[in-house]
């Protein structure tokens, strides 16, 4: 009999477009392995539409808040079908940045110096000597990230604007010099090491889901070692967090410091768009969009 498997894609959050863009191309991919898929724009009933739907898997595709902060998860335990990606717990603790270092560091990861500060007093003066980076502490994609660099008079204006929709709670980070890497993990395994050049000041949401937003060197152009280290820490903070399925681990590598390589965050729900770096390394690995879809589900689990 063949399953059924509810895609969620759209969600809430601001991340909704590019959550529609990864769900299409994921519910894509499971049709091309043979599954009978049915496509959810996750709303405030998503247990309603569950019911509804009656799937045997269901695939998680949202991003950002409501969606991989532990509060879906919540919901699919509740709904009691198997589910992919990370649980209740490490879904939470991975969008919470500030938390989540301190449990990685516990671990022996080397994560930036950070604090959380109100975003009106990180508007008014400098939180930390520059250079820093200022963030959403419960953000994903890069959505509202702004760097300070050394020299700078004054901290981002866009922190204290009523047009900030993004929490009151920021995260103001040593900014770590050196090139972008970046490593996706199936369950335990880590794929390989993708650098990522930016066509923009910084690797932004634009460069990140944007065609030509970045360029991706795969796999990266580094010594063997730093690579199998990279590969190494990404599967240490997958395992520390709990993390199940599919993640992401992105780093800092600067060969002038005496640590070189800094993890910068873990993403439990890496993009699965066109230009998305997890699918990228996989396919390098010899997976295809198909094949990894369906490891994906047959991975789902309740009780994660």
């Amino acid at each position: 009999m063949t399953k059924r498997i509810a895609v969620l894609l759209g969600g809430l959050s601001p991340e909704r477009d590019v959550s529609l863009v990864s769900g299409a191309a994921c519910a894509k991919g499971l049709r091309d392995a043979g599954y009978d898929v049915v496509e959810i724009d996750a709303a405030a009933n998503l247990y309603e539409q569950l019911v509804e739907a009656d799937p045997d898997i269901v695939f998680n595709a949202l991003h950002g808040e409501w969606g991989e902060d532990g509060l879906v998860q919540g919901v699919l335990e509740h709904f009691g079908k198997p589910y992919t990606h990370s649980g209740v717990l490490a879904s939470a603790l991975a969008m919470n940045k500030q938390m989540a270092k301190s449990v990685l560091r516990e671990a022996g990861i080397p994560c930036p110096d950070g604090l959380i500060a109100n975003r009106f007093e990180a508007a008014k003066a400098h939180a930390m000597d520059p250079p820093y980076v200022a963030k959403p502490n419960d953000q994903g994609s890069s959505v509202g990230v702004h760097i300070v660099l050394e020299g700078a008079n004054r901290p981002p204006a866009e922190l204290g604007s009523t047009a900030w929709a993004l929490g009151d709670e920021v995260l103001i980070e040593r900014y770590i010099p050196g090139r972008e890497l970046t490593v996706a993990v199936m369950e335990d395994k880590p794929l390989c090491v993708t650098e990522i050049v930016p066509n923009t000041k910084f690797y932004d949401y634009e460069a990140k889901y944007s065609a030509g937003g970045s360029d991706h060197i795969l796999p990266a152009d580094i010594p063997a070692d730093i690579a199998e280290q990279a590969m190494d820490l990404a599967v240490k903070a997958h395992k520390a967090l709990g993390c199940r399925g599919l993640t992401r681990s992105d780093f800092r590598y600067d060969p002038a410091n005496a640590t070189p390589l800094w993890l910068l965050e873990i993403n439990t729900q890496p993009g699965m768009t066109p230009t998305s770096l997890a699918p990228e390394q996989a396919q390098y690995c010899g997976i295809g969009f198909a094949d990894l879809v369906q490891w994906m589900a047959e991975n789902a689990s309740c009780r994660r």
